[in-house]
């Protein structure tokens, strides 16, 4: 989760992760079970962890800041008793601690405590918060995921029939939501399908996550997505189905997932991930090409691109950076500084790789150009003869309104330079980035995935409201 502005970021290079949302139903202690699917996650957002639980008849929640192994103890774990519940690894930029913000969110409503997880930005959040503002209610966090909680305790929907698709209805933009009562948990995703959201079983026991990579962690088998504009129900009788609103005609998931966001060994939106940046990699060395002695990645998230462009242009692929995983990710220290030196420290280059070498060096985006310039001149300095940057996405040139946290269009560099002067100032001999025509070759449904943040096509409007307070995007 991350609030709207974004200028104390001013170092940050790639795009920010999304939250992870994991939950279970029909275990014997769900707490580790949702400990691992977080851990699982644990890419998906690194700025704090929840949990929450229920016996049947007690609800037990237990979040904190920091990763989720450092939220989690085993005596805290042991505490957490029930046999279905539901966890949120959240994402934030700030570096506040605004621990009322850490989900899941749990209230007491007329007809007992619900708790709600969410990844993903609600573009009409200003205008229902002010709305419910305006008639008296009171909102404990700055986050979107509140409001609906105030659509379910709304007695316009309370008192009527299927009161969380109703509820569900209301909302516009990007989302997949988890809710919890005390004898069920319910999973859905908006009707444009925005962000994933994965359906696993092991016997009896029901899961549902964020990526599907996370189902391996606790044996479970992935049987399918939630359908945009589903509602999923699980409780004693097993999973049922509701549609709380038509699914889009045109779909528009994250094409982000398969760049960037999503592990390598996930399935996202129906495809491995690994295999679609295989293929990027392999359509960005037919598109460009260059005499070169080798191929490097940017680890992790360039590592799949990198294999795909080496054996489409036969270059040999080499471990030129090494990284440091005991490094925390830079952009969640709180001082400019302190990031800036993060990023020194987490990359490492091995000279006797680079050394009077011409290097093609693959990555999944340039957000700022910050950390791209220093990456290549460390090779230089390494002793890298030439440096050929290789972006397996097109050129980012607007902000997202959805869920991905990318800073206003001053400060993205492909909207500000054309390619050769992006070039000209990282350093590099040459760059070259996928083409739109490309971004969607892997995928049979060209249509339905969003590229907003290439093209400036949105297929959802990001409703204004002035007065309304800055809220945050739980991303």
């Amino acid at each position: 989760m991350c609030e709207y502005s974004s200028r104390q970021l001013s170092v940050f290079d790639h795009p920010r992760e999304e939250c992870g949302i994991f939950a279970v139903y029909g275990v014997d202690d769900a707490a580790p079970e949702i400990y691992n699917g977080l851990f699982s996650l644990q890419h998906r957002g690194q700025e704090g962890a929840g949990i929450v639980v229920s016996d049947g008849e007690k609800i037990r929640s237990q979040k904190g800041s920091g990763l989720v192994s450092e939220v989690f103890t085993p005596d805290k774990l042991g505490r957490l008793k029930g046999h279905l519940g539901i966890g949120h690894a959240r994402y934030s930029t700030t570096g506040a601690n605004k621990t009322q913000n850490i989900q899941p969110l749990v209230v007491e409503c007329s007809d007992g405590i619900w708790a709600v997880a969410h990844n993903g930005n609600l573009t009409n959040a200003g205008r229902l918060r002010r709305m419910y503002q305006d008639a008296g209610a009171i909102f404990q966090t700055s986050t979107d995921s509140e409001v609906l909680v105030h659509l379910i305790s709304d007695p316009h929907y309370r008192l009527r029939p299927r009161r969380v698709e109703r509820a569900l209805g209301e909302l516009k933009g990007a989302f997949s939501f988890l809710i919890m009562k005390k004898d069920c948990i319910m999973g859905a995703r908006d009707r444009r399908g925005f962000k994933p959201l994965s359906i696993g079983r092991l016997g009896d026991a029901w899961f549902l996550s964020s990526e599907t990579s996370s189902f391996g962690f606790n044996g479970a088998e992935h049987v399918r997505d939630v359908e945009p504009g589903e509602l999923v129900v699980i409780d004693s009788s097993g999973l049922a189905s509701h549609r709380f609103a038509e699914r889009a005609d045109s779909l528009s998931q994250c094409v982000f997932e398969m760049i960037y966001f999503a592990r390598p060994d996930s399935r996202v939106f129906g495809r491995n991930v690994h295999s679609v940046r295989m293929e990027y990699g392999a359509l960005l060395a037919r598109e460009h090409p260059v005499e070169a002695d080798i191929v490097i990645a940017v680890p992790d998230s360039g590592n799949s691109a990198a294999l795909g462009y080496a054996r489409e242009s036969g270059i040999p692929l080499d471990f030129g950076f090494i990284r440091n995983h005991y490094i925390g990710r830079t952009f969640i220290m709180p001082k400019a500084q302190d990031r800036a030196s993060g990023v020194d420290m987490k990359l490492a280059v091995l000279p006797e790789v680079v050394k009077d070498k011409r290097v093609v060096v693959v990555d999944d985006s340039i957000v700022r150009g910050t950390t791209a310039r220093r990456r290549v001149a460390a090779l230089r300095s390494s002793g890298a003869k030439e440096v050929h940057m290789r972006i397996s996405c097109p050129p980012i040139c607007h902000p997202c309104y959805y869920g991905i946290d990318l800073p206003d269009r001053g400060e993205l560099i492909a909207a500000q330079k054309s390619i050769p002067e992006i070039a000209e100032y990282i350093g590099a001999d040459s760059i070259g980035y996928l083409s739109m025509e490309s971004l969607k070759v892997p995928f049979d449904d060209h249509g339905d995935y969003c590229d907003a943040c290439f093209s400036g096509d949105y297929s959802v409007t990001m409703e204004t409201d002035s007065g309304k307070d800055a809220l945050e995007k739980n991303l």
